[in-house]
Order: C-alpha cells, then sequence, then structure tokens
C-alpha cells in the first residue's frame, strides 16, 4: 500500500469514526444516560472526522442548536479543504513514498 491508500483509509476510518460518535450520543442523550463529551466530538472533527461528524450531526438532527457545532463543524471541514488545496497548488513539491 502507498502513502496515498493510507491517508485514504484514515480518512474514512476517522469519519466513519465522527459519524459513529454523534449517533452514539445522539441515542445516549434520548436515554438520559452518560455522553461523549464535546470537546472529545471537536478533537476528533479537528484531526480529520469533521466532514463524518457534520454529517452525523445533519443525519440525527444532534448538537444542531448549538451555534458553535452549526458553524464550528463545517468551518473545520472548510479550512482542512482549503490546507488541502494550497498543499496541492503550492510551489513545494511533496514527494510521495
Amino acid at each position: 500500500m502507498g502513502v496515498i491508500s493510507y491517508i485514504v483509509l484514515y480518512l474514512a476510518i476517522i469519519n466513519l469514526t465522527g459519524l459513529l460518535m454523534m449517533g452514539i450520543d445522539k441515542r445516549k442523550a434520548r436515554k438520559r444516560a452518560w455522553r461523549i463529551p464535546e470537546s472529545t466530538l471537536f478533537i476528533i472533527a479537528l484531526v480529520g472526522g469533521s466532514l463524518g461528524t457534520t454529517i452525523g450531526m445533519h443525519l440525527f438532527h444532534h448538537k444542531t442548536r448549538h451555534w458553535y457545532f452549526l458553524y464550528g463543524m463545517p468551518a473545520i471541514l472548510f479550512l482542512q479543504i482549503a490546507i488541502v488545496i494550497i498543499l496541492i497548488y503550492s510551489p513545494i513539491q511533496f514527494a510521495i513514498i
């Protein structure tokens, strides 16, 4: 497997984790059980799971009343997309080993 394959695999796993964590936290909220801390959900988004957490937020209608989730998760996603675009079009060449 090449480096790109590992990156794609990592992103798939971390985004699936973010999606599932939103669903699990929503279920726990309905049952009034122990919840996943909001900081954990943001950390998952920051390390690459922003797409999964954003989709999960809207799919499960979870955390959509909190402005910092409603605007924060998409902001993290757009920032990550911008960073990738900047890296792709930067004059610095990255070697893929």
